[in-house]
């Protein structure tokens, strides 16, 4: 396991598969984990807070889970939300293995699963759910939330788990300065939700707004 993180693309630990629960108050799944993904153990807290109170996608529209390990969040709203089509996307291989044998356990065929680069340019997003990965550093986080933020469609939002002692207020601050107006829609357990809209001027040009 040494020197081996949730965020490197092909782990070098050797695979050790088993299956955790995914129990929330409107649905629940089995998901297999594995050695080399984030959180393999057990849901991590920030996920479930982000599952269990982020709201709805504003708009409708595709959904993308934003570095989607394993697949927990992908899976929740795959099953919410059956008609909507939902990327999941991570730099993991191993991650991005797993989340397709997640979804196809479970029957949920809107899943959509790749690589970031295989993500079709075109597709914009009504929502984006991320548990953002914060320990790759600031300039790694920073240059993922600028590709991704600008493919919001102009009435859709992004919710960020991101734990309070590791930043949150500080990021709410970047995005702002970025020019994404950014709201704190929840604190609980440590954790607060960031909500992130489209900047102004794109939500301007959505149909002479």
């Amino acid at each position: 396991m040494l020197g081996t993180h949730y965020f490197d693309e092909a782990p070098s630990s050797g695979s050790d598969r088993k299956s955790i629960p995914l129990t929330l108050p409107d649905l629940s799944l089995e998901l297999t984990t594995d050695v080399g993904v984030f959180s393999r153990d057990h849901l991590d807290t920030g996920t479930r807070v982000l599952l269990e109170h982020a709201p709805p996608p504003p708009v409708r529209g595709p959904i993308l889970d934003l570095g989607c390990g394993y697949g927990p969040i992908a899976l929740t709203w795959a099953t919410r939300r059956k008609r909507l089509e939902v990327w999941a996307t991570d730099v993991n291989t191993r991650a991005l293995e797993l989340t397709r044998l997640n979804a196809e356990a479970a029957g949920r065929g809107n899943v959509q699963v790749g690589t970031p680069d295989e993500v079709p340019a075109d597709v914009r997003f009504a929502a984006i759910y991320s548990n953002p990965p914060i320990r790759v550093g600031k300039s790694v986080l920073h240059d993922m939330l600028r590709h991704w933020l600008p493919r919001l469609l102009p009435d859709g939002a992004a919710f960020l788990v991101v734990q309070r002692n590791l930043g949150a207020d500080s990021l709410a601050k970047w995005l702002i300065g970025e020019g994404f107006p950014t709201t704190r829609r929840n604190s609980t357990k440590g954790f607060r939700i960031l909500e992130v809209r489209p900047r102004p001027e794109v939500a301007a040009e959505s149909g002479g707004a």
